[in-house]
């Protein structure tokens, strides 16, 4: 027996199941046996059988059928008229709460002189007993639940609820109200050791999460039990979290700055934000994330914003690239936090390109004027210094600024104010085109150092960097044009893939009718090539006298090719007479119709040397070997002599000469007298004469800036009578707006030459003003 004893000593024993029918008191003493014990033990030492006889009372109760003895407790005259079954619930409902009510009285006494973590650990332990036990009892009442509590709902009776429910509205009046109204005391214990995690102590998180989560729990909405109210987690903790949570970091990041530069700032700005993240995280309610990260982003970025942006400058001059990230990340939380950054970078890349060219070229002259070192400015060295600006600051956005679209706006329009207008263009937008052109003309040359330093069509690339930055594309396009079509005649280019590589560049940045003048030269190349192997097997059949004379003739569109014609009379020499005389009469029985404009000043020869013991060959321009083979028959000649014999008019003559005398060929030991030298000598066997000419040089310029006036106007004609066409009408300003717009791709262009146009086509009657208004145009069909 001793044995039994010991072995069933901790088991609960609640005596015999009443009777179906039993009365309220027989039943609830039953019942209340039970569940004080799965209140106060959580079922320890109750078996499944037990357990189960405490949920068939409960069903027995409230399933009887009418009324034993008396009507129940709590019942009232508000039974009349309901049946028995309803009175029995309403009685063993009424006799749930008294028991909560009592019970938590109990608990409440026991939390009395309790504060800070002691009440919290005793909070979290009871709730996490009272609310396991109340699951329990919960289950124990579910025909009670489902009928009784479900019909007094349905007919609109308040505060009637299911029992788990219950229980926590009875902790939240009987036992949370209470402690709360003792100066928050609750919550305010959370809050302080929130703050010791803060001042950086270790904490119970689980402790605080067992507590904040109960807040969320006893959020109840009245009407609806199958929803969640965040009223009493709001009112009671977050509210004043959220309060707490400001006057902490206000006062911190006010005494921090005061004592620490704002990297270090910066830093701890960044640490503290991904704490609060992790804070939600770890046991607050998800709600609270936005609200609790918008007042941390309030007061520890935008109520320092401007000491931050006071900054900026100082992180760019010294490259302090991770501060500049955590700046820009922490600006790019608040609203229009980054836009003073973007206009600061933009006067930083600014300067920065301005200072740039300053080193190469001087500062400006008085009224704009180009840098006294512009015109002997080397395009290599220019476009390298504009590209490393980009470079390093592009660079900056992508790695500091995360490529944010802001700051790659701020980059292109910094570097489109200093890539057209600097110390080296001065007033003029044509000088940073042209010296790019000059540049690529260099990249695509045969034997061209920057080629073969580093890679070609890397190079090419970063032409197209700057050219997106071009404001006058049509001026690198008329320059890039006459530099190419120089290649293509003298047969210098790196190589067809690379001048492929690059026009497809410009169509793509462009269009196609930006390239096609270029694709057509290319066209001409190949059927010039054709029609000189063609010629050259027909005088090999009849004159083979000649064939010792290697030529080859370019025949080249003049609607593609930006080429001038020679304003002298140039004498052909009689040497290459009869085959210059041979092709055209071929070509015009090929193509009748069709006028040959020899361009001898982009001609090229190679002469033998036979006066000398050691034989040369002299590579020269047309002119130059016009005034050579003079020498065949005479050993001194005069300028005068030299003029009448070749047809070059005396100004270009002199500098053909003076290249011929400086190179050695010629002498001049008298005014305006040039004698043949017999006694040159070069190192080399090939000796290139072929120089370029000073005033030729300089009138490519000049050219080239007159073709590009003559284009801009027809561009600017063609623009207004597209446009017209498709409107109709127009008045002037908005017109005007119109073509800027859809001409500013090619170039920008000047209100005072669009209304030149205008007032041309007025004339040549393309439009008319429309009777009645002074401005607005019609079109005229």
């Amino acid at each position: 027996m001793a044995s039994s004893s010991s072995a069933t000593s901790g088991a609960l024993s609640l005596g015999s199941i009443p009777p179906a029918g039993a009365d309220l008191e027989t039943t609830w003493k039953f019942l209340e046996s039970g569940i004080d014990h799965i209140m106060c033990r959580l079922q320890a030492g109750m078996s499944y059988s037990t357990y189960m006889s405490l949920y068939t009372t409960s069903y027995n109760y409230c399933t009887q059928s009418r009324i034993q003895g008396h009507v129940g407790l709590g019942g009232g005259g508000e039974g009349a008229g309901k049946s028995g079954a309803s009175l029995m619930g309403s009685d063993l409902y009424n006799k749930m709460t008294k028991y909560l009510i009592n019970h938590l009285m109990s608990v409440r006494e026991g939390a009395e002189s309790l504060v800070d973590e002691e009440l919290l650990q005793y909070y979290a332990k009871e709730w996490t007993r009272y609310t396991t036990g109340a699951n329990y009892i919960h289950r124990l009442f579910a025909y009670l639940n489902r009928h009784w509590v479900k019909r007094e709902k349905d007919e609109g009776r308040k505060g009637v609820y299911p029992v788990y429910t219950l229980a926590l509205v009875q902790w939240k009046q009987v036992f949370f109200n209470h402690i709360q109204s003792k100066s928050a005391k609750l919550a305010n214990a959370v809050l302080r050791l929130i703050e010791k995690q803060r001042n950086g102590e270790t904490i119970d998180q689980s402790l605080v999460k067992k507590v904040v989560d109960s807040f969320v729990s006893l959020g109840l909405d009245e009407t609806d039990t199958s929803k969640q109210s965040l009223d009493v987690y709001r009112e009671h903790f977050e509210d004043p979290f959220l309060q707490a949570t400001e006057k902490y970091y206000k006062h911190e990041s006010d005494a921090f700055l005061s004592e620490n530069p704002v990297s270090d700032y910066l830093r701890r700005a960044e640490e503290r934000l991904k704490e609060e993240e992790d804070r939600v995280e770890r046991y607050l309610n998800s709600c609270t994330r936005k609200t609790l990260i918008l007042k941390c982003e309030d007061v520890l970025i935008r109520g320092h914003a401007e000491t931050m942006r006071e900054e900026f400058q100082t992180l760019l001059d010294f490259d302090k690239d991770e501060d500049l990230q955590r700046m820009y990340a922490l600006l790019a939380r608040i609203p229009d936090g980054l836009e003073p950054l973007r206009k600061k970078f933009e006067e930083h890349v600014k300067k920065a390109g301005l200072s740039a060219v300053v080193k190469l070229v001087g500062e400006p002259g008085a009224g704009g004027a180009a840098g006294a070192g512009a015109e002997t400015l080397e395009p290599k060295a220019y476009v390298d210094a504009l590209l490393e600006v980009h470079r390093k600051n592009s660079e900056t956005v992508t790695r500091s600024f995360r490529g944010e679209a802001g700051f790659v706006a701020s980059l292109d329009k910094a570097c489109r104010e200093f890539v057209n207008r600097n110390s080296a263009t001065g007033a003029s937008t044509t000088k940073s085109p042209e010296l790019l052109a000059k540049h690529a003309d260099a990249l695509l040359r045969k034997n061209n150092k920057v080629a073969e330093e580093q890679d070609l069509e890397g190079a090419l690339n970063e032409v197209m960097v700057l050219f997106k930055y071009i404001d006058d594309k049509d001026v690198f396009q008329t320059f890039y044009t006459t530099k190419l079509s120089k290649r293509l005649i003298h047969g210098v280019s790196a190589s067809d893939e690379s001048e492929a590589s690059m026009i497809s560049k410009l169509k793509e940045a462009c269009g196609f009718e930006y390239t096609n003048k270029l694709q057509r030269m290319f066209t001409d190349m190949s059927l010039s090539k054709d029609l000189t192997d063609q010629f050259k097997a027909r005088m090999e059949q009849s004159h083979p006298e000649d064939s010792d004379m290697s030529f080859s003739i370019m025949v080249l569109g003049t609607n593609f090719w930006p080429l001038s014609a020679p304003t002298n009379d140039f004498h052909v020499p009689k040497d290459i007479l009869p085959t210059y005389e041979r092709f055209k009469n071929y070509y015009q029985a090929k193509h009748s119709g069709r006028k040959l404009t020899w361009l001898w000043n982009y001609s090229k020869n190679e002469l033998r040397t036979n006066y000398l013991n050691q034989k040369y060959i002299l590579m020269t321009s047309s002119y130059q070997m016009a005034v050579l083979v003079q020498y065949n028959d005479f050993d001194t000649l005069s300028l005068d002599e030299l003029v009448n014999a070749t047809g070059v008019g005396k100004e270009i003559l002199t500098q053909v000469l003076a290249l011929l005398v400086k190179a050695k060929i010629l002498i001049n030991e008298e005014k305006e007298q040039y004698d043949l030298n017999p006694n040159f000598k070069s190192k080399k066997i090939r000796v290139n004469l072929n120089q370029p000419i000073k005033a030729e040089v300089k009138a490519e310029s000049t050219d080239v800036l007159k073709t590009v006036d003559e284009d801009r106007k027809y561009v600017i004609q063609a623009t207004i009578v597209r446009i017209m066409k498709a409107r109709k009408t127009m008045k002037h300003q908005p017109l005007i707006q119109e073509v800027i717009s859809q001409i500013s791709q090619r170039f920008k262009p000047n209100v005072s030459d669009i209304k030149k146009a205008i007032d041309t086509l007025l004339e040549k009657e393309y439009m008319e003003r429309v009777d009645g208004t002074r401005d607005t145009f019609a079109y005229v069909a």
